[in-house]
């Protein structure tokens, strides 16, 4: 798996052909499509399930000549579902990746997103009318008024929170005794990605904010989110956490985080396809 799952997608997404309705109906004679059921895999034998081509699946991309397609048979009742493409289960992508090399993990991820908005977008949130839709399913034209509607992409920063030689990691409500994580929240309209970070950790923690630092992006179609990972510097370590959404916070040291991390790793309770991850591990390494 690469450093961040569901990123580095190797498909030439052919942004320009997908207009050319007859194109498409080319590239499905030879191609498979990959098939889910209401945002998990159908799968046989933990492995994702292709199928032929249906005239409404998806276009996802080219992996050279070929076409890639992802199909939604939400529709069905799940044992229908898997019946109809010789399937023996629908699983959870997130459960699935560690098994997957990285370019079928983002490409799962890739078409549980873009299935999903289509699944959710079939009527005009501005006069009710159906929508329709064209350009392989990344686009949708309501029947009625005509607006154009295109997928949705929902950004959250997520931020690595240090003061001194320690690190800030909360707790949310409902979590276990030992789940701590980093904070993350959406970001608002008319809201840089900076100060984005200085609120949501000010509103969770109680935590002041000075220096913000950019560290990478991860895609997060679960199911239309965009990860923008942060490593940003307190200018007090005053804690008052809100009790809402942070049950607690705490500084840790790197010794701490190691063995939290020890502690998850004997209970398989760890999670290792986030872009959390990456930024503690970059914070744990000094890099």
């Amino acid at each position: 798996m690469s450093e961040l799952a569901y990123t580095g997608l190797n498909l030439d997404r052919a942004g320009a052909r997908r207009a050319d309705d007859q194109w498409l109906t080319g590239l499905r004679k030879n191609a498979k499509a990959v098939a889910l059921w209401r945002d998990h895999c159908l799968v046989l034998n933990e492995q994702p399930v292709w199928v032929d081509v249906p005239e409404d699946a998806v276009f996802l991309g080219l992996d050279g000549d070929t076409g890639v397609f992802a199909v939604d048979l939400s529709d069905l009742e799940e044992a229908a579902a898997a019946e109809s493409v010789g399937a023996d289960a629908a699983v959870d992508i997130r459960r699935l990746v560690s098994g997957l090399d990285a370019e079928a993990a983002t490409r799962l991820a890739y078409a549980r997103g873009l299935l999903h908005w289509n699944r959710n977008q079939r009527f005009c949130g501005a006069c009710g009318s159906a929508a329709r839709a064209v350009h392989g399913g990344h686009l949708r034209i309501c029947t009625g008024c005509g607006k154009l509607l295109f997928p949705r992409i929902e950004p959250a920063v997520i931020t690595l929170v240090e003061y001194g030689d320690r690190c800030l990691l909360g707790r949310h409500r409902g979590a276990a005794a030992n789940a701590f994580s980093t904070l993350a929240g959406f970001v608002e309209i008319g809201e840089s990605l900076e100060d984005a970070v200085r609120r949501e950790v000010a509103e969770e923690a109680g935590v002041a904010v000075g220096a913000v630092e950019y560290r990478a992006s991860q895609a997060w179609p679960f199911p239309s989110g965009l990860m923008l990972g942060f490593r940003a510097v307190a200018t007090d370590p005053e804690i008052a956490v809100d009790r809402d959404e942070l049950l607690e916070a705490r500084w840790f040291t790197r010794d701490e985080v190691l063995a939290l991390q020890e502690e998850h790793r004997v209970a398989g309770t760890g999670r290792t396809d986030s872009i959390e991850q990456f930024l503690v591990t970059s914070w744990l390494t000094g890099s």
